[in-house]
């Protein structure tokens, strides 16, 4: 059961940062700076808890991402809302791009393993399937000319000659090819 003292004690941080960020988007430097010494040492440990396995350094400089975000995107919170969930939710997401950013990289030096290395690396089996799913997203004649231009290394002379087009067409056709596929793989990369 939840303690009601514990419960004050969350509803009135919430109110006061509510106050002090509503102010300080209002031009009051001075609540700006009573919210952010209010909201570092909360997500501080928001942060520690969220990024367990994380070295400490690496926590602080969370830390210093969450408080910048805040800083940059205080402006897209919405002041008929609390402060508090837009703040933790700002935590967990930098919290969550840290782990990205670190994968799952364990630091081995070589030298101790340069009898062992494997043969040099062969090529990802999947990577034409996947190349292939990304072109299937094109028109057939605009996926045929990144497969000869960007996969089989041909000229945009060469391509246009053998698709009987201009090389300024080869040109934008490639351009709106290519921002196509980047587009697609940005809204993948959201998922």
């Amino acid at each position: 059961m939840i303690d009601n003292e514990w419960m004050a004690m969350m509803h009135d941080r919430q109110a006061d940062w509510t106050r002090l960020l509503r102010a300080a988007n209002a031009g009051d430097t001075r609540a700006y700076g009573l919210f952010l010494q209010a909201v570092t040492p909360v997500l501080r440990s928001v942060v520690r808890a969220r990024g367990a396995g994380l070295p400490e350094a690496d926590c602080e400089d969370v830390v210093q991402e969450v408080l910048l975000a805040i800083h940059l995107k205080r402006h897209t919170w919405r002041e008929d809302e609390p402060a508090a969930p837009w703040c933790y939710a700002i935590a967990r997401h930098k919290v969550v791009d840290a782990f990205r950013k670190r994968g799952r990289r364990i630091h081995l030096p070589v030298e101790d393993f340069a009898e062992m290395l494997p043969a040099a690396p062969e090529a990802d089996p999947t990577e034409k399937a996947d190349i292939e799913t990304f072109l299937s997203h094109l028109e057939p004649r605009a996926a045929d000319l990144v497969r000869a231009i960007g996969l089989e290394g041909k000229s945009i002379a060469e391509t246009g000659d053998a698709m009987d087009m201009s090389e300024g067409a080869v040109r934008v056709m490639l351009h709106r090819s290519l921002k196509k596929l980047a587009a697609l793989r940005e809204r993948l990369i959201e998922i």
